[in-house]
């Protein structure tokens, strides 16, 4: 039985944390029970228990539910034994680095009967659903192009792990990817990969351009070098209407999107807690095309 007030525990205090804890701040649903993160400046401040370990977190009980918010390499292990201790997790994109750990914590919520949440904070964004109900009703969609562009440096903070390749699964490919072929995913459904291009500096993919191909084509285009910020989704219909979805359009303040995107990511995770494991999303299929592109941009 889900309980009336859900308690979080939110495991990882950087760069996007902040959007979490304000979205539980605001909502009626949820309450902030504890955070956890190994660096004390982090978790200063904080009027709840605090952890250093997500392990000492969970033994410690008090949470009804678990967001992942850590670095991208501790996604899966974080996940794994939230689920463990039989409590629903919400996952910030990529659910893993790798396809395999991807299946494995997906699995394990399937076997315990709780709901594994993948954050895709952009299918959440205003002027994103504006476009798709613009699209209700008329003609097809012929193309479809979603461009992800900004200089990461500019994006992280503190949290550098996203320039180690190991941590962060890649580069732009791994972590901006799987929100823009989620894009994708809500207009043409689901997807195949027909082609991959990426470009690494340092060993840290930089930029790509992925092509796939749902109800109809697609391009995705990834780049962490970019000077500014670029971030929208343009339709093509088959009577050669272009419409267009900017991301950033009417958020003036840097990031400003994102505050009622994570108030939108926290709702749906209310309805994945409710329905528990038969909630479905589209996270391991974001992190089957991210893993098709690496293996065929190598071979």
């Amino acid at each position: 039985m889900t309980p009336d007030v859900i308690r979080l525990g939110v495991v990882g205090l950087g760069v996007i944390s902040r959007f979490y804890l304000a979205a539980i701040a605001s909502s009626p649903s949820f309450e902030l029970a504890a955070v956890c993160d190994p660096d004390e400046r982090a978790t200063a401040g904080h009027r709840v228990p605090v952890y250093r370990s997500h392990r000492a977190m969970l033994d410690a009980g008090g949470v009804d539910a678990v967001v992942v918010t850590a670095p991208n390499d501790v996604h899966a292990g974080v996940a794994s034994d939230a689920i463990a201790c039989g409590l629903p997790v919400c996952v910030e994109k990529p659910l893993a680095t790798t396809l395999r750990d991807g299946l494995a914590v997906a699995e394990a919520a399937r076997t315990r009967e709780v709901a594994l949440f993948t954050a895709f904070h952009r299918r959440y964004n205003a002027n994103v659903l504006a476009l798709r109900d613009k699209l209700t009703g008329g003609p097809p969609i012929a193309e479809l192009t979603v461009r992800y562009l900004e200089r990461i440096e500019e994006h992280v903070g503190r949290d550098r792990w996203y320039l180690d390749p190991a941590r962060s699964g890649g580069g732009c490919v791994a972590d901006n990817g799987p929100n823009a072929l989620d894009l994708v995913r809500m207009f043409l459904g689901e997807l195949t990969l027909e082609s991959v291009r990426i470009t690494r500096t340092a060993g840290v993919d930089r930029h790509a351009v992925l092509h796939v191909r749902g109800t109809g084509p697609a391009v995705v285009e990834l780049d962490w070098s970019h000077p500014g910020e670029t971030k929208d989704v343009t339709v093509r219909l088959t009577d050669g209407t272009v419409l267009r979805g900017d991301m950033l359009a009417g958020f003036d303040e840097f990031k400003g999107s994102l505050w009622h995107e994570y108030t939108g990511v926290l709702h749906d995770f209310g309805r994945a807690v409710a329905l528990g494991p038969a909630w479905r999303d589209g996270g391991l299929a974001a992190l089957d095309l991210v893993d098709e592109a690496y293996r065929r941009e190598g071979a």
